[in-house]
């Protein structure tokens, strides 16, 4: 956490950075995927970790409340037993779908091109 804050406090000291200012709004580390995933739909929190494997549960979790603190994503409680939750994107969470897209974009252009061999190659 310390670590977070420092971090914070550095960009707040740069002079009107926007991309410190996305930083501080997604700066989760996994928020992209979490955005990304999504953006495919509602979805519980065993799906979505199921979904994106590479993150570990209290990660998930952290990286969806600073999502929703931040207005990205809505988290829903279903009066169910046991109790359901569903998280799903807001406006200002879709919103950031054209970002990924320039992101994939950018990716296939600058990506590194034995990872996308071996991406094919699984795919076939």
């Amino acid at each position: 956490m310390a670590e977070q804050s420092s971090k914070n406090s550095s960009c707040e000291e740069t002079a009107d950075s926007s991309i410190c200012e996305v930083l501080q709004i997604l700066g989760a580390k996994w928020a992209f995927l979490v955005l990304e995933e999504l953006l495919k739909g509602p979805q519980r929190f065993n799906r979505l970790q199921r979904n994106i494997s590479i993150v570990k549960t209290q990660s998930l979790t952290d990286t969806l409340r600073h999502l929703e603190k931040n207005g990205l994503v809505l988290r829903k409680v279903f009066p169910t037993v046991p109790v359901t939750v569903e998280y799903s994107l807001t406006e200002k969470g879709s919103d950031f779908q054209a970002a990924l897209m320039e992101m994939d974009k950018w990716v296939q252009k600058w990506g590194n091109p034995r990872l996308a061999v071996e991406s094919v190659g699984k795919s076939s």
